[in-house]
């Protein structure tokens, strides 16, 4: 049985995400999305800061992920999260999923939802780690191929043994990640 070779060690920075990054984000997302969002949709989001934050994971000058926030009132949804294929099994995900948990936390937030693929069962395994647990499926949720979508929500984010995952999560990414954002974590 051949053993997966372990990528090389990276350093990713993770900064917010700005207009001059969109160009970018949009190459990304219609690789990985049957029905991408538009240019006017993440210029939308990027302008509801108070409720929204959104980040990008570069490599270099390349942005090779990002991902999305939405607060209302006491609990956040991932909007979005997306890496670039090329970049897959690099923990990019992983990273951009800490950095979206930590803004969360930063934003008194106590819960956070999202909705998955039911086929993506990768994905699904990295939110496992996060704490994230299935509550529900949404039937034909992905209208462009009719999928359904598993509903998961991570509970009491904000409280110490949260963070402590969190902190074992960091600690197993092997490179570094260096956060520009705004907040630091």
């Amino acid at each position: 049985m051949a053993t997966e070779r372990q990528p090389e060690p990276l350093t990713v920075h993770i900064v917010a995400m700005r207009r001059r990054y969109l160009r970018s984000v949009l190459n990304i997302e219609n690789q990985v999305y049957p029905r991408p969002w538009t240019m006017s949709l993440f210029l939308s989001e990027l302008g509801l800061r108070g409720t929204r934050a959104y980040f990008v994971a570069k490599v270099g000058r390349d942005v090779v992920g990002y991902a999305g926030l939405m607060v209302s009132v006491d609990e956040g949804h991932v909007t979005t999260i997306a890496v670039d294929p090329a970049w897959h099994r690099h923990q990019i995900g992983t990273r951009l999923l800490l950095a979206v948990s930590h803004e969360a936390i930063a934003r008194e937030v106590s819960a956070l939802t999202l909705e998955v693929r039911v086929s993506n069962t990768a994905a699904q395994a990295m939110y496992r780690r996060f704490g994230f647990t299935s509550v529900g499926v949404r039937k034909g949720y992905y209208a462009e191929t009719n999928e359904d979508a598993l509903v998961m929500w991570a509970r009491e984010v904000d409280t110490p043994a949260h963070a402590a995952l969190l902190g074992r999560i960091a600690e197993g990414i092997r490179g570094e990640t260096i956060n520009e954002s705004a907040r630091r974590w």
